[in-house]
């Protein structure tokens, strides 16, 4: 028995609504596929225009950050990737994830939902459960930088599919978010449109404080790590202007740029 009705992505519907918000993106729906962030590099890669979209309704080896699994069902989440060409080289990016997560937040805030918390650098939280992640990927060209950014939303999830993820997750529909999944999807384009081209002016400094307001483990006792290896421990105070994550070891407040945070229970 299903969940729910699936709800399905309706191209004709998100076309219109992103030719109406003047995004200039253009979707594509795959009903199936492994990932559409590799899918999406290797288009890149063979030179997919601009503000290109995949959206896929069920995702067979989707992932996270740091080759992490994705797990979805079909119609229980939203999973899908934006082409985005920026003039500059990838060193000028930094802060983008924070940007997107930003771009997400409001979407989310204007069909309804409330208290999205930020995880840095890319997990959406609600009630201090991961709701949605964001995996960005970039490729250098002569033109400047490629970034394929990839967006996985939880809309609804069913128990079972609870029990497989094994971590403590949130849903939109605990968030309080209403409209289709097609609405909340071309909600979230279109907040991307409009806030990219800014980030690529101004870079992330106007968005910080937007950003902080949602901070869900401003200071907190936290560890920072990737893999195995830990690299400090210490209590986070915020991010930098240009997204790196400020944290206090020692009694000196030091900057990190990558790695995975967790909670410290002592």
């Amino acid at each position: 028995m299903l969940f729910e009705p699936l709800d399905p992505i309706d191209h004709e519907v998100l076309a219109q609504f992103l030719e109406n918000s003047g995004s200039g993106i253009r979707a594509e729906l795959l009903d199936q596929c492994g990932s559409t962030n590799a899918l999406l590099l290797e288009r890149a890669r063979a030179g997919a225009p601009h503000a290109s979209a995949l959206v896929c309704e069920h995702q067979t080896s989707g992932k996270g950050r740091r080759g992490s699994a994705w797990i979805s069902a079909p119609g229980a989440s939203l999973t899908f990737s934006l082409l985005w060409r920026f003039g500059s080289g990838v060193s000028a990016l930094s802060g983008l994830s924070l940007v997107v997560a930003v771009a997400c937040a409001r979407a989310l805030d204007s069909k309804g939902a409330a208290q999205i918390k930020f995880k840095w650098p890319n997990d959406l939280l609600f009630d201090g459960r991961k709701l949605g992640g964001i995996l960005v990927e970039t490729l250098q060209n002569a033109g400047g930088t490629v970034a394929v950014i990839g967006i996985g939303l939880n809309v609804r999830v069913a128990p079972a599919l609870r029990d497989r993820i094994g971590h403590p997750v949130a849903d939109l529909r605990e968030a309080g978010a209403h409209g289709t999944r097609t609405e909340l999807l071309a909600a979230q384009l279109a907040q991307l449109a409009g806030l990219l081209p800014r980030f690529e002016r101004e870079g992330f400094a106007p968005l910080r404080d937007e950003w902080l307001a949602r901070h869900a483990w401003q200071g907190r006792n936290v560890q920072l790590s990737s893999g195995k290896r830990m690299h400090a421990q210490g209590e986070t105070v915020g991010v930098a202007e240009d997204g790196a994550l400020l944290m206090r070891t020692a009694g000196v407040v030091r900057r990190y740029y990558s790695g995975e945070l967790s909670l410290r229970l002592a």
